[in-house]
């Protein structure tokens, strides 16, 4: 069978998950919570901690976060900082490429004084007076000197990470996004995103016994470069399967966002997208001049949502995807009416082999509900296409000077720009991931293959137009 996760990490993750989901289906999780890391990881296990205690010490961290986190904290990113302590401390350091030379030109340059050297003259950095402004490294004739940056620092580009006295991550609430950068990254699992599968859980139970009101699963546009061990209709049905009442795609909602965002460009002159979630509170952390730029416009999930709330009286919606940060955006207070819990492909999958489902050997169902515009959302530069599709369709004349922003370090960059007045464009299309969101932390694999199964998918589309897609709701 194809590999279903990209990594070890990953693959651990979800051994949680599926157990702590395992133990809510039956309703014995309370009883059993304190077994799941014996289960995962038994007497007998090799580990790669220095023994199997502190292993399951770690594993019960990951239990409560499987269970929802710490309450306390706001932010859907947590640290479990018994498990982040093998990471060599970041910071620039003179490696033995040093060669004790004549120059010196590393003290030379350094302001502070930080450089010394020892009776061979290689060079050493005082920490205490280094302020990591990298002039030596860039100096040293041998590329002697590195910025050994832990892998949590190195991918969280808005710098929301450093290192407590404990000698682990430390995240400032106030400039995390919730992009899960740092999530996917980290070589040990030690930064991850909370989960709110026992609420999906619960929502399901619910509904199959007093039948008050119907569960709908929305599935981002993303999922059709996931599961690549089954076919897309086969992982419909296993939502079926699992006790949702429908399927719905999100797609539809960029569809509907499309239409009414080109509209309000087209009025407005200019404007930022408010589709991904991390580029939208990025900009109100870091360029607050800018927030009146953002579309009005709810992101897909939170518009299609409000769309069925409005619908059906009785419903409740559950956003599927690749993206930790929608699990913050469900928590913003408007959109917190429409999206009733948020779930990522990882937990997905984990929903799946809890209840012994094998998508595999199930027939396939379909999903109709988007045009090709709408599904292509999930790549860079798709929202771009369907604003200028959107223009087109309802005949609204406007030079569209679109700049799609592939990843967290070109959004800031054409923000700064904006910032300055000098930004040769009118239209920010934000996606913090690279690559969109097939590049998002809760898929289960990354990579370019998979912009080419969105745009496949995309075409498959019975809807070859937005306000065709947009009409079926009318």
């Amino acid at each position: 069978m194809m590999r279903k996760f990209d990594t070890k990490v990953q693959h651990l993750k979800y051994k949680v998950l599926r157990e702590v989901a395992k133990e809510a289906w039956n309703d014995t999780l309370l009883e059993n919570v304190l077994e799941i890391p014996k289960a995962i990881v038994p007497g007998k296990t090799p580990t790669m901690r220095c023994c199997v205690y502190k292993e399951r010490a770690i594993l019960a961290e990951r239990v409560k976060i499987a269970m929802g986190g710490d309450k306390e904290n706001p932010n859907v990113i947590e640290v479990i900082e018994i498990a982040c302590d093998e990471c060599p401390a970041a910071g620039y350091e003179v490696t033995d490429s040093c060669r004790g030379c004549l120059a010196h030109r590393c003290e030379d340059v350094c302001k502070r004084g930080a450089i010394s050297f020892d009776h061979n003259h290689v060079a050493h950095i005082d920490k205490t007076k280094c302020v990591e402004c990298g002039q030596c490294a860039k100096v040293c004739p041998y590329f002697a000197i590195v910025n050994r940056k832990r892998p949590c620092q190195n991918a969280c580009k808005i710098k929301a990470i450093s290192i407590n006295e404990d000698n682990a991550a430390a995240i400032d609430n106030k400039k995390c996004t919730a992009c899960g950068a740092c999530v996917y990254q980290c070589p040990f699992g030690a930064i991850v995103d909370k989960s709110y599968i026992l609420n999906v859980i619960d929502l399901i139970k619910k509904s199959e016994d007093n039948q008050k009101y119907k569960v709908y699963a929305m599935v981002a546009p993303s999922i059709s470069s996931q599961f690549t061990y089954a076919k897309l209709g086969q992982v419909i049905k296993g939502l079926k399967e699992l006790g949702f009442y429908t399927v719905i795609e999100a797609a539809l909602g960029a569809d509907m966002v499309a239409q009414a965002e080109s509209k309000e460009l087209a009025e407005k002159g200019f404007l930022t997208s408010s589709c991904c979630p991390a580029f939208v509170a990025y900009i109100k952390s870091a360029f607050p001049d800018l927030v009146k730029y953002v579309s009005h416009n709810l992101s897909p999930m939170a518009t299609l949502a409000n769309y069925i709330k409005e619908t059906e009286a009785n419903a409740k919606v559950v956003f599927i995807g690749p993206c930790t940060a929608k699990k913050a955006e469900a928590q913003l207070e408007d959109v917190k009416p429409y999206v009733d819990a948020v779930m990522t492909f990882e937990e997905l999958q984990a929903l799946y082999d809890s209840k012994g489902i094998d998508i595999t050997t199930l027939e396939e169902d379909v999903l109709e509900n988007a045009s090709y515009f709408g599904r292509i959302f999930a790549r860079s530069g798709g929202l771009s296409d369907a604003v200028a599709q959107g223009l087109k369709e309802q005949n609204i004349e406007f030079d569209l000077k679109a700049i799609p922003c592939n990843g967290i370090e070109a959004c800031k960059m054409a923000l700064l720009k904006k910032s300055k007045g000098v930004l040769d464009a009118n239209f920010i299309e934000g996606m913090a991931c690279v690559g969109g969101c097939i590049g998002g932390a809760g898929c289960l694999t990354h990579g370019e293959k998979n912009k080419f199964e969105v745009d496949k998918y995309g075409r498959e589309a019975l809807e070859k137009t937005i306000g065709g897609a947009v009409s079926i709701l009318k």
